[in-house]
């Protein structure tokens, strides 16, 4: 059984034969990901007979028994299991560790006894900054200096906060997420690891963000499906809010889901923040 209940016995990814090596890309709603293409297309070139599989689960104890395997090389990790995964590893980097979640493992060999250790990082947070870098022509016009928006309340949206707050020179983070609960557990984290504190701003009402000032960067970390609960439309109220002032910035969309994403109020719709899409208005 899965960690959300549901069986996953056949969701294990069947070994191959003919590969030398393998990873995987782990987490839920993937199917639509471009991830396994893009290494697919790495490995050929380089003339290697390794693979990226998909592991769709939330099952943290089959996905630590499958990286066992003496050929498994590390995996991408994706929602929900970027922050639940790290207490199972041996190493983490600093940003791994200040972001709270990880979304690659790799591997490094102990040097004393020669044993694997399963060491997690994150690289969204680069993905996110150079997303908005080599894409926006003008930063200083677009986004710094100016509040951001960060839509989520996950590990991604720890990793957004924490670009916007290092690099991009964002004056406040404003957050809006459908759960209160989860919001409140990111800015105590982000508090806690030196990037947060007065300068993350909860928006939970659409009266709030009509009295606040327009974002410049907007990072959205959650699937861009229809609202159907009271808690998933006063969220979107929110968000419409913001998207309706005059004065537009950037925004980068990190989620599959849907394919392809919707934009509106004059934002444009920009694809994955690890492949360093963004675009401008």
């Amino acid at each position: 059984m899965s960690a959300a209940g549901v069986d996953m016995s056949n969701a294990a990814p069947k070994p191959q034969t003919q590969l030398d090596r393998h990873g995987y890309l782990f987490g839920l709603k993937i199917q639509a990901s471009m991830s396994p293409l893009f290494h697919k297309t790495i490995y050929s070139e380089l003339g290697l007979r390794w693979e990226q599989k998909l592991f769709e689960s939330a099952d943290i104890p089959q996905f630590l028994q499958l990286i066992k395997d003496p050929n498994f090389y590390g995996a991408s990790v994706t929602m929900p299991n970027k922050v639940s995964i790290m207490k199972h590893l041996d190493e983490l980097t600093e940003e791994c560790r200040e972001v709270g979640a990880c979304n690659t493992i790799f591997l490094k060999q102990d040097p004393a006894t020669g044993a694997r250790r399963y060491c997690g990082t994150n690289t969204d947070v680069v993905g996110i900054r150079e997303s908005f870098y080599q894409n926006v022509a003008d930063p200083d016009a677009r986004f710094h200096d100016r509040p951001a928006l960060v839509i989520g309340g996950g590990g991604a949206a720890r990793s957004a906060v924490y670009a916007l707050h290092k690099w991009m020179r964002a004056t406040r983070i404003y957050l809006v997420n459908r759960d209160p609960a989860e919001v409140a557990a990111v800015m105590e984290e982000c508090t806690a690891h030196g990037y947060g504190g007065e300068r993350l701003v909860h928006v939970a009402t659409p009266e709030e963000a009509e009295r606040l000032e327009a974002p410049g960067a907007i990072v959205a970390c959650v699937p861009d499906f229809s609202p159907r609960t009271p808690e998933e439309h006063t969220a979107r109220a929110v968000i419409r809010t913001f998207l309706g002032k005059e004065r537009k910035g950037c925004m980068l969309e990190m989620c599959y889901n849907p394919t392809p994403t919707r934009s509106s109020a004059g934002w444009p719709r920009a694809r994955d923040g690890r492949s360093s899409w963004a675009r401008r208005r």
